[in-house]
């Protein structure tokens, strides 16, 4: 590991975020810390995570949402202040890492089948 990398990784560990495990397909809630003047508050933003970039302090992901019927999408640093929290609503059973092709698709193509925790752990928690 090189110096540069030393000090990324140094610094993740000084920033102390607790970021879920999600990948592309996953409907997560993402809280944005919002200034409006001398107020700040938390802001919801909801959607389909359709990329994920690992680059270590880096790292970023887009999220799309339907807003009022149009596409919105919205790219996040991963390790960014303004990021107060992730929250994954939902797991997304997807067969590739970048989801841009949900961009051409509207309705019921957009949907994204659920992936269901296996039937063996499951059973070990139950039991």
């Amino acid at each position: 590991m090189d110096l540069i990398q030393q000090l990324e990784q140094e610094e993740i560990a000084r920033l102390g975020k607790t970021i879920p495990e999600f990948a592309p397909g996953d409907t997560v809630i993402v809280s944005v810390n919002v200034v409006e003047g001398t107020r700040k508050r938390a802001q919801a933003y909801e959607g389909v995570v359709i990329s994920r970039r690992n680059r270590g302090l880096n790292s970023n992901f887009i999220v799309r949402k339907i807003s009022s019927g149009e596409g919105v999408e919205r790219t996040f640093q991963l390790y960014s202040p303004l990021i107060a929290s992730i929250e994954v609503k939902r797991r997304g059973d997807v067969r590739r890492a970048k989801l841009y092709y949900l961009r051409e698709r509207s309705g019921k193509s957009a949907r994204i089948k659920e992936k269901l925790p296996n039937r063996r752990v499951v059973a070990k928690a139950s039991a």
